[in-house]
């Protein structure tokens, strides 16, 4: 009876894990460039379509917000959260203006990005040169630090002195990385962000406006509501809506099994495919979030506009079968991963780390 359970076990196993094999295996030999090619066509129609839908219902629920704020100054905050997924889209929009996906015109993708850069505190052309490093190295070993969270290696972590490995795990607190960092960032750091010279005479031309464009936006809102808009209803939209992206951005590539090489082994549609995950959120918070959690389809083809994303699902199941899928709750466990363990091959937490740490002592 064993022997015939184990010939079962090993007979029923084999072909299961020989047809995931073919599959992976099929996935990197397609020539993905050419199949996509044709996804990649933006329409102007859907662009101001999608633009002028996502203002309006964020202006609405913002003015919805200040005048519920004289019934209530709790109700204001309240409101506030459903408005600052407005602002998040805005942001999608303006990700999308970034990767020339939005428009036809690259003019007028650059101008709309920042237009929406205003309202998104992000200085759009210092965002665009980041965030199209962060495509060419994401899960790169060797290129880390530009438009990325910040991860170590388990070797690095280990040769860290006291106060290195203080400040990185003060870093990934969840409460810093999560809430502190992202007004930090979006408030302060946009402001002037490192690297703005480094990038050009563009960059710093944009920086500039953008803050320009900041002031007169908040003295606008102040000569027209008051402070206490400002404080009450524009403060905390802001705030979260930055809470909600910095987490978007994290799990998409923050998670177990994810992909990381050195540049000799790294190639960009491997790093797509592993290295960025499928967040499988409800159907109104994927619209609402322009289906950036179809990760490893944008990162695999990225002037792809964001309501095509569906349908390359639908069309190339195979993209659908082997995307690391997470769901919300799935996403959570991924708060503690924060060191890359090149031995193991996948991200773990810090008590792993130091309880490998001891083992090796």
């Amino acid at each position: 009876m064993l022997m015939i359970r184990f010939a079962w076990r090993i007979f029923g196993v084999l072909p299961a894990l020989q047809e995931v094999g073919q599959s992976i295996l099929t996935l990197k030999s397609i020539n993905w460039a050419q199949k996509l090619a044709p996804y990649r066509v933006a329409s102007n129609a859907r662009a101001v379509f999608e633009l002028a839908l996502t203002l309006f219902l964020f202006v609405a629920l913002w003015v919805s917000a200040y005048l519920a704020s004289y019934l209530h100054p709790w109700l204001a905050p309240l409101i506030a959260i459903p408005a600052a997924g407005f602002l998040v889209r805005l942001f999608m929009l303006q990700h999308d203006c970034g990767h020339m996906a939005l428009f036809q015109s690259k003019k007028v993708n650059d101008w709309v990005g920042r237009l929406l850069g205003v309202l998104t505190l992000t200085p759009y052309d210092y965002w665009r040169h980041s965030h199209a490093m962060h495509h060419a190295t994401a899960g790169n070993l060797d290129r880390r630090g530009i438009g990325d969270i910040r991860t170590m290696t388990l070797a690095e972590y280990e040769k860290e002195g006291a106060w290195g490995r203080f400040f990185y795990r003060l870093y990934r607190n969840p409460i810093i990385l999560f809430i502190i960092g992202p007004v930090y960032l979006f408030l302060l750091q946009h402001r002037l962000p490192p690297q703005t010279f480094a990038q050009g005479r563009a960059s710093w031309i944009g920086v500039l406006a953008t803050n320009l464009g900041l002031v007169l936006l908040i003295g606008g809102l102040i000569a027209l509501f008051g402070w206490k808009a400002v404080l009450l209803v524009h403060l905390p939209i802001v705030m979260v809506g930055a809470a909600i992206g910095v987490w978007l951005f994290y799990v998409q590539h923050q998670f177990d099994p994810t992909h990381w090489e050195h540049q000799d082994e790294w190639n960009v549609e491997t790093a797509a495919l592993e290295g960025c995950s499928c967040y499988d959120l409800p159907k109104p918070l994927m619209w609402l979030t322009g289906n950036i959690g179809m990760h490893h389809l944008h990162h695999l083809s990225s002037r792809i506009p964001f309501y095509r994303l569906p349908q390359v699902l639908k069309d190339f199941p195979v993209l659908d079968e082997q995307a690391h899928h997470l769901t919300f709750w799935q996403s959570l466990k991924c708060i503690n991963l924060a060191l890359w363990d090149e031995g193991a091959k996948k991200l773990i937490s810090f008590r792993l780390a130091h309880k490998a740490m001891k083992a090796a002592a």
